[in-house]
């Protein structure tokens, strides 16, 4: 083979899933609905499983579940067997995964959702499979073939599998109105804690603001200007608001006569802030937009409450 050949094999192979994508999604009925709607309905967790590949896929399931706002975790087939039944409680609702349907090792979690009045999704690919008569919501894979030229290793099938699970997690996260804020919670950790992260993580406050008041002659703003070490130096009204700055591109434009004046000679006004609720990632964007290194952070009602400079984004990770 060469390496034409090992593209066209991938070609193939990505076609062939997207198909069983489209038809998948063309399948969705009210049992989708009546899926979403069990999960909701649930007072405790989803309890996903599946056996083989499909006890993989159950797993990554059972992580996007956790990780947007719905209550989930995997339990073994096997090891439930063996005791781990009892992750299974009333008020839960189980998700039970398999190709055939027919599972072996899949008895003991579904007679034990029957015995003790345990919601059951089953997911297969047979609406007559003993998975499927046995669920309260079965939700049928629609025939497709292995993308393996044997037609035998689970590939689309697994395909279909985990991103029905993807459609019943965004489902349930709209449905709640999961937020990014809520979703940081889940993952302060790695890039996706970084792009997450809100202004007031990050900004400087308290002490560390460049503030002087209106009417501050020049030659005071510079010293502060220079001790807070951020290139600029915020203006407050009488009020505590912020009226205006002063950066360095000011200071260039009134370098004739500048310690001669004050702080409103020379300040913008109106200059662009941020709040401290807003997320990092859109402060850097309009840093970057606006090719400025610094943004006071203001309160609702226009208080300086922080400072955030570019390199404290870029320190956090966010790039």
């Amino acid at each position: 083979m060469n390496r034409d050949t090992y593209i066209a094999i991938g070609r193939r192979v990505l076609t062939s899933e997207a198909r069983a994508l489209a038809s998948l999604s063309e399948a969705l009925d009210d049992s989708f609905a009546a899926a979403v709607e069990l999960i909701l309905a649930a007072e405790g967790r989803v309890i996903v499983s599946g056996m083989g590949k499909s006890g993989h896929v159950a797993r990554k399931i059972a992580a996007t579940f956790a990780s947007t706002g719905t209550p989930a975790h995997f339990v073994h087939p096997a090891e439930a067997s063996h005791g781990d039944l009892g992750m299974l409680a009333r008020g839960d609702v189980c998700l039970v995964l398999s190709n055939s349907g027919e599972t072996p090792e899949l008895a003991d979690i579904v007679a034990h959702t029957r015995r003790f009045a345990i919601p059951l999704i089953g997911v297969a690919g047979r609406a007559d499979s003993t998975l499927l008569r046995q669920s309260d919501v079965a939700l049928v894979l629609p025939p497709a073939d292995e993308a393996c030229p044997m037609g035998l290793a689970p590939t689309t099938s697994t395909t279909m599998t985990l991103a029905l699970g993807d459609a019943l997690a965004v489902a349930l996260m709209e449905h709640r109105q999961f937020t990014p804020e809520a979703f940081r919670a889940f993952h302060p950790g790695g890039k996706l804690g970084a792009r997450l992260s809100k202004v007031g993580d990050l900004m400087h406050g308290g002490a560390d603001l460049p503030l002087v008041p209106l009417g501050t002659p020049m030659a005071e703003a510079l010293l502060t200007m220079s001790g807070k070490s951020f290139g600029v130096v915020g203006v407050t009204d009488a009020d505590g608001r912020l009226a205006g700055i002063v950066t360095d591109g000011d200071l260039r434009r009134n370098m004739a006569g500048l310690l001669e004046r004050n702080v409103d000679q020379v300040m913008t006004r109106a200059p662009l802030t941020i709040g401290p609720d807003d997320l990092a990632e859109k402060a850097l964007g309009v840093m970057n937009g606006r090719k400025i290194t610094c943004l006071f952070v203001v309160g609702a009602e226009g208080r300086p409450q922080g400072i955030l400079h570019i390199h404290d984004c870029l320190r956090a990770g966010i790039a």
